[in-house]
């Protein structure tokens, strides 16, 4: 199962700080499993959407299974707004495919309450 989890600052600061996907859907074999194509593309796309769209670089991990986004928190703040519209697409279209194919995605929240 490909687990996805978004971190906000806190429930009253709904500010995206980062993003983490992990796992593999299983639902075909490699190289012909749609889930974990569709789940690469919009999560990758999505950082190349935000570097491509609004010069926000983010801080980002990657490996085969695995995908780790931290955002850099500093950007102006309209910069900042276009990359927290960006990320909020991206969990859209991963509950789009979450809603078909639950078995083999799950999108999780963290708040990171303490900053």
């Amino acid at each position: 199962m490909i687990h996805v989890t978004v971190s906000r600052r806190s429930e009253q600061d709904p500010t995206i700080e980062a993003y983490q996907v992990e796992g593999h859907a299983e639902f075909d074999v490699p190289g012909k499993d749609l889930v974990c194509a569709a789940v690469s593309a919009i999560t990758v796309g999505t950082v190349n959407s935000i570097e491509a769209l609004t010069g926000v670089v983010p801080g980002t991990e990657m490996e085969k299974g695995w995908l780790d986004v931290i955002l850099p928190l500093d950007s102006e703040p309209a910069q900042m707004a276009q990359v927290q519209l960006i990320i909020e697409s991206m969990i859209v279209m991963l509950h789009t495919i979450a809603s078909s194919y639950s078995d083999y995605i799950a999108i999780h929240t963290a708040y990171n309450e303490g900053g």
